[in-house]
């Protein structure tokens, strides 16, 4: 455990009259692992950015004992400087930092903070924009470090590799659980398990006592029925049955008693809420959109190049009817280039006459307009709103968030936002480029569960391992300019 570095007590963190965080107590020691998950928007960051100093609570305080270095996902790099070895390691071209693309300049900063050594580490979703490689150097760095380590990532199998504890941020508080995230993972399915026994036992003892009441209730109407219809003389007999009266009345009584006692214990049945259920989704495809063709996009002899850079060299491939096909290779491997070759029907490549493409590319999330979310969704998508209300929120739309004007968007809710546009529109072939930055693991796997629904055929690119052994069918890689297949 080793000494302790961090201790938070009584945190309170509001914005606009919102509560953002409030937190009774945190600790953190010498050798903590720690993976921060939650929906996009929980207060992940901003937890960081308190135990960095960034932001100060409204009321409670933070004390840290180290200093800590921070990895902020959103910042630029201002300089190129850093350990040489570092910048070799992660290939970080020598380049103006304005010149460098998204990977690249994650790289830059990640050698930048490796370049110092700090006693604790704090880290904001440092595998966004980085391949497969980068993530290696990442895992490498940080496995045998001694430090207190605090990370933020929706990457499970760098938690999977890192961490011994999680700390779940929801509705404002911090849940730890002991273990990587798959030990969270479980212990989040076997809560999620008791809930649901717990639920239909309290149903089950809910429905007996409503019974046992309206039998009591029957009861005592049929002694008053009984009463009631007594015939005068039956009434003089029983003037002279005193006795006799005042025990039905008795027991009228009792039988009331009986029954109210029953809705009493109704009453202090612990309510149990009713659990959250995985919706099952289908994105049935209309019988225009059916192709046929073993193969429907396949490419003969193929050959791309990008600023004088040959990519691939008479490259053939043959992508299969409705399967999922992961494409990996380093960053600058020419993935992204094949995609959009394939899209625009280039040179070598044969599609199906039926293709219709429906493309995610990882820079394209940005929308405009003044539509609301449910608006947008219903004018492009061709099935029913209900149907659309689902799907949204599965990608964790809810509530006011179907009323928010898409321009207003952040990237993660617009990513969603078009990945759902996507499984609702009229395609047969979709075309997924790094379609898991910016969501959370929530949302992640919402994305995982429309892949296995959708009838289409799939080719995505992504650097998230957990993601591509979940839901590929096929893996080929792009590699010494030629693409082959591996799974």
């Amino acid at each position: 455990m080793g000494q302790l570095t961090l201790e938070i007590k009584n945190i309170e963190v509001t914005y606009l009259d919102r509560i953002i965080l409030e937190i009774p107590y945190l600790s953190v020691y010498q050798y903590d692992r720690i993976g921060i998950v939650g929906k996009n928007g929980s207060g992940k960051t901003t937890l960081l950015k308190l135990m960095y100093g960034d932001i100060y609570p409204l009321k409670g305080s933070v004390s840290k004992q180290i200093d800590f270095g921070y990895f902020e996902q959103k910042e630029v790099p201002e300089t190129r400087q850093a350990d040489g070895e570092l910048l070799s390691r992660l290939s970080v071209p020598n380049e103006d930092v304005n010149h460098l693309s998204g990977g690249e300049q994650t790289r830059l900063k990640l050698a930048q903070l490796f370049s110092t050594y700090y006693e604790g580490l704090l880290i904001d979703e440092p595998t966004t924009h980085l391949d497969s490689e980068g993530i290696d150097f990442l895992i490498d760095e940080l496995m045998y470090y001694y430090g207190s380590l605090i990370i933020i990532s929706h990457d499970r199998y760098l938690l999977d590799q890192l961490v011994t504890k999680i700390w779940e941020v929801e509705d404002g508080h911090v849940t730890e659980y002991v273990g990587n995230y798959s030990d969270y993972e479980s212990q989040k399915q076997l809560a999620h398990n008791q809930h649901i026994q717990a639920f239909e036992q309290y149903k089950k003892e809910k429905q007996r006592l409503i019974q046992a009441a309206d039998e009591k209730m029957k009861q005592a109407e049929k002694v008053n029925q009984a009463n009631r219809s007594m015939s005068k003389k039956e009434a003089k007999a029983k003037a002279n049955r005193m006795f006799m009266t005042k025990s039905k009345d008795t027991s009228q009584r009792n039988i009331h008693r009986q029954a109210k006692a029953i809705e009493q214990r109704i009453d202090q049945l612990g309510e149990v809420k009713t659990p959250e259920v995985d919706r099952v989704h289908h994105f049935p495809q209309s019988k225009i959109l059916q192709m046929h063709n073993k193969y429907p996009i396949m490419g003969d002899r193929v050959s791309l190049s990008v600023d004088g850079k040959r990519l691939l060299t008479h490259a053939s491939f043959q992508f299969p009817l409705r399967k999922i096909i992961a494409i990996e290779g380093r960053n600058g491997s020419g993935k992204t280039v094949l995609l959009k070759h394939i899209v625009s029907n280039g040179e070598g490549i044969v599609l199906s006459p039926n293709v219709s493409f429906g493309v995610y590319h990882q820079h394209n999330y940005l929308l405009e307009g003044v539509q609301t979310v449910l608006a947008f969704m219903n004018e492009n998508s061709v099935y029913a709103e209900s149907k659309v209300r689902t799907v949204l929120h599965s990608m964790g739309f809810e509530g006011n968030d179907l009323q928010k004007s898409v321009m207003t968007l952040s990237g993660g809710e617009s990513t969603r936002l078009v990945l759902c546009q996507l499984f609702l529109g009229s395609n047969n072939v979709l075309i997924l480029d790094e379609p898991t930055n910016f969501l959370d693991i929530k949302a992640i796997q919402a994305l995982e569960s429309f892949l296995h629904a959708y009838e289409g055929t799939v080719l995505l690119v992504s650097h998230d391992r957990t993601f591509v052994k979940r839901v590929a069918d096929h893996i080929f890689k792009i590699e010494e300019q030629q693409i082959k297949q591996v799974k």
